[in-house]
């Protein structure tokens, strides 16, 4: 064996130590999660920290079912999620085909406005949102935590991105063929950008699964409340219960977990597919 394969060798497996150590570190904090939650609250607090719990409660994640309305808002959950992905799918699908492939005057300008929204943080803009809300009384409803969460400008633009790497042939040869514009954005770009699709709504289901402070501020009644908060009602001011917390925050996780596991083929191409042309 000559030096060069053997410095190879050492090269590759170096490599996957070194990623394998970086699995083991990111998926350590949930490793501790599963374990938190079949703890006792005094497992919990123990110093120094114990990775096995001492007795296995199974029923903390019966007590999470008892304690919070998890029924509703896991529901609700599932509700906001579906109705911001699907619309966020078909607005920014829309926007992203017209910058990418339309011609229509301040094309350019527009769309640096639109990524201008990228560098405002949220936060700044949550009191005028509320007030809008209020305005248009729907605060404490399902219009409130869906409606204004369908528009995004990260979202228009990954998928012009990827619309522009797309060959342009194929819709010269659909305007010969009499094509619409629509017609051509149905049958032509989106079957063939699946992978950016699956890609912008995990993006989508993920922060609208997590998201805590919107619904948090423009709903009020225990109907409304979706899982995030249910969650946080076990962290206090002067004491959390963890292993309540954890088993509630493994049983949110979980579908989350799930979908990627069959999904991040689709994912893991977008993001590699993903033009950087202008």
């Amino acid at each position: 064996m000559n030096t060069s394969t053997r410095s190879g060798k050492a090269s590759r497996l170096a490599v996957h130590v070194l990623l394998a150590a970086g699995a083991l570190l990111m998926i350590m904090p949930f490793l501790w999660m599963i374990s938190t939650s079949f703890k006792s609250f005094a497992d919990s607090m123990s110093i120094p920290p114990k990775w096995l719990p001492v007795e296995w409660h199974l029923d903390n994640y019966l007590r999470v079912i008892q304690t919070i309305d998890f029924g509703t808002y896991y529901l609700n959950t599932v509700i906001v999620t579906l109705g911001r992905t699907v619309g966020q799918l078909v607005l920014c699908s829309l926007a992203a085909y017209s910058f990418a492939s339309l011609r229509f005057p301040f094309k350019n300008a527009i769309f640096l406005a639109l990524l201008a929204v990228l560098m405002v943080p949220s936060q700044v803009v949550m009191i005028p949102s509320f007030v809008i809300m209020r305005e248009f009384n729907w605060l404490d409803t399902f219009y409130v935590l869906i409606v204004p969460g369908i528009f995004s400008a990260f979202g228009t633009f990954l998928l012009r991105q990827f619309f522009m790497t797309l060959p342009k042939d194929l819709e010269e040869a659909a305007k010969i063929d009499g094509c619409s514009y629509f017609r051509i954005y149905w049958n032509i770009y989106l079957p063939l950008s699946k992978a950016a699709l699956v890609s912008l709504a995990i993006f989508t289901i993920l922060a609208s699964w997590n998201d805590l402070l919107w619904p948090l501020i423009m709903t009020s009644s225990e109907d409304m409340r979706v899982l995030s908060i249910g969650i946080s009602s076990f962290q206090g001011q002067h004491s959390t219960d963890y292993p309540l917390l954890m088993a509630g925050a493994l049983m949110a996780t979980l579908p989350i977990i799930i979908l990627f596991i069959f999904l991040q083929r689709y994912f893991i191409e977008g993001i590699a597919m993903n033009g950087i042309k202008g």
